[in-house]
């Protein structure tokens, strides 16, 4: 009796575990995860020294500033600042238009940033812009599997610290006001990886010592329209491998070149439908059998 409870409970085992193998190694559909985007129409990383450089007060600001999926309009910025002013707000940004958006799908991520006739003030200048520009824009697109594209423009005349300048695409521009201050300006900063796109439009590196408002001096760097994505990951084939690109000649299979999910090389599996799962369901029915020769000997014993 024990000897026919354990073939009895090995063959069991042997049964229960063959489905739940066969399952395990079947086949397997991976999905690809949503991507990532962000946008920002304008981001601040001043300092503000104020009595004679006597005091030092951050202006750390972000005007519609925006992570997928997720859109902003706001075309005013406003800040406050102790010691500047009475700590009365003063406007740092104000524009006819400043668009952020993003997207993350499971086949594309993007951001997009719009900014048009805007006015850039820092403490100390209430008159005098920074910098009034006509239109920049920034687009980043992370397509799944494809290659990301990061784009940066600007449009229209450029005005900084009241002197009109010609900007160089991707390139740095000095302007020098006596009295006032100094901005450096880069046009058109973008950046991809396999995965990855950045884009900014315009990024200025500030230096004005106004001595207006008790503000001795500002210095530190503004960003204009950026845009970032990361590609979403590609849906994995049933092997779990990403697709390959296939080009419009690229042949299919053959079926007789496919073997089924776990397939060994060399093996006949291909004719018989098996897997690597086979020799246990085996073992289950081996088992079965001994269990029930053993049955049917302890069975004729107690006959005779």
């Amino acid at each position: 009796m024990p000897a026919r409870r354990l073939a009895t409970v090995a063959a069991a085992t042997a049964l229960a575990a063959g489905p739940a193998l066969l399952a395990g190694t079947g086949t397997a559909h991976a999905t690809g995860d949503h991507g990532r985007a962000s946008a920002t129409v304008l981001r601040t990383g001043l300092d503000v020294s104020l009595l004679n450089k006597t005091v030092n007060v951050p202006l750390a600001v972000t005007l519609n500033e925006v992570q997928a999926p997720e859109t902003a309009r706001r075309t005013a910025l406003t800040a406050r600042l102790d010691g500047v002013d009475g700590g009365k707000a003063f406007t740092v940004l104000r524009a006819d238009v400043a668009d952020a958006g993003a997207t993350a799908t499971a086949a594309k991520s993007e951001g997009h940033t719009e900014l048009a006739h805007a006015r850039l003030h820092v403490p100390g200048l209430p008159l005098l812009s920074v910098i009034e520009l006509a239109e920049v824009t920034s687009t980043a697109t992370c397509e799944a599997g494809g290659k990301p594209v990061a784009d940066a423009d600007l449009l229209g005349p450029v005005t900084v610290l009241g002197k009109k300048v010609t900007l160089t695409a991707g390139g740095t521009t000095d302007v020098k006001v006596p009295g006032v201050g100094e901005v450096r300006l880069d046009l058109s900063k973008t950046q991809t990886t396999s995965r990855t796109a950045a884009a900014t439009a315009l990024e200025l590196r500030i230096s004005v010592n106004p001595l207006d408002l008790n503000v001795a001096e500002v210095d530190g760097t503004v960003t204009l329209a950026e845009a970032t994505c990361e590609s979403p990951s590609a849906p994995a084939d049933e092997a779990g491998q990403p697709p390959a690109a296939k080009g419009e000649d690229d042949a299919e299979p053959a079926a007789a070149d496919v073997q089924p999910q776990g397939a060994r090389a060399g093996a006949d599996l291909a004719e018989t439908g098996g897997s690597s799962a086979t020799p246990y369901v085996a073992a289950g029915a081996a088992a079965l059998v001994l269990a029930g020769g053993g049955t049917l000997l302890l069975a004729r014993r107690r006959r005779g």
